[in-house]
């Protein structure tokens, strides 16, 4: 990982490029949190966009530590992968990880398991109990507007009350980048610092930050089985069912969750440029193509949104 220099730090005659602007924003936005509320978290699943949100954040309070912690919620359904990632990057940087497992949850009743097996949604709840726990009052996300649509109308500053929920008609006008990070006792403030990248912004900024990735979002063979038109991954959450043929597939994965309701997209990319070039070429938001949580309604993001998820 090589650290170029941020957009701030660059002499004032050299013109910004359009990396350098949305760098610029995004850690003016992290700052403008660590120097405005008292216990911020860092959301680090290990993730493409949770990657470049850290990287951002340690760029911002270099050479010190990331002077705030990460947290993760296990779902107990992720893929191997990606959990042996964001436990390398932890130890590697001297994170502080807060986990919180929806397995606990079940094990003691909280909450029941799904019929179609996805914990995805099942995430709200712990999520609001270690916010509580831990007195977080400002949570940063990786939510990116060209997303979902319930994300595109969502401020960078996204206020929640003390359940953890979001009102659309509650936002705070953002006018010359000026936030607002005050909110109710007992409530909270989610961040968005990339907010207005797209997803090709985060591939051209891993590319020329040099981030390393887990290495499920590269072309490789992994069994894989069909439902409801997407390649979805055997495991303990459920799956295949009879009538569902396990198949030996070149796959990788634009986004990354739940591995019941993640799917795999066919692909031959097996380096950043290729996968750039790929997403060059779709016309798909990456949820779009390969979230089976976001396909349950047409509000189905919106409406775990007010409930509290990310």
């Amino acid at each position: 990982m090589a650290f170029t220099q941020t957009a701030s730090e660059t002499a004032p005659s050299l013109r910004m490029s359009y990396l350098d602007v949305l760098e610029a924003e995004a850690v003016h936005i992290i700052r403008e949190v660590a120097g405005t509320l008292e216990r911020p978290v860092l959301l680090f699943s290990g993730g493409k966009d949770s990657a470049v949100m850290l990287h951002l954040a340690r760029k911002a309070f270099l050479p010190g530590l990331l002077p705030f912690p990460v947290m993760h919620v296990d779902t107990g359904h992720n893929f191997p992968e990606v959990i042996e990632y964001r436990d390398k990057v932890v130890a590697e940087h001297q994170l502080t990880l807060r986990v919180a497992h929806v397995q606990d949850y079940i094990d003691d009743g909280r909450l029941t398991e799904r019929p179609d097996g996805s914990r995805n949604p099942l995430q709200t709840v712990p999520l609001l109990d270690a916010i509580g726990q831990h007195r977080f009052d400002a949570v940063f996300g990786g939510g990116r507007r060209d997303e979902e649509k319930a994300r595109a109308k969502e401020r960078v500053f996204s206020l929640r009350d003390e359940f953890g929920q979001w009102d659309p008609r509650q936002q705070r006008p953002e006018l010359w980048n000026l936030y607002n990070g005050r909110h109710d006792p007992g409530g909270h403030v989610r961040v968005f610092p990339l907010s207005n990248w797209t997803e090709l912004d985060v591939w051209h900024y891993i590319a020329r930050e040099e981030i390393p990735l887990p290495a499920i979002y590269f072309a490789h063979q992994r069994r894989v089985f069909l439902r409801n038109g997407m390649w979805l991954a055997p495991g303990e959450w459920g799956g295949p069912r009879r009538d569902e043929q396990v198949q030996e597939r070149t796959v990788r994965y634009r986004t990354v969750g739940d591995m019941s309701c993640t799917g795999a997209l066919v692909s031959e990319a097996a380096t950043i440029d290729e996968v750039i070039a790929e997403i060059s070429l779709s016309r798909i938001t990456e949820r779009g193509s390969s979230r089976a949580d976001d396909k349950l309604s047409d509000t189905a993001m919106e409406d775990r949104k007010r409930e509290g998820y990310f």
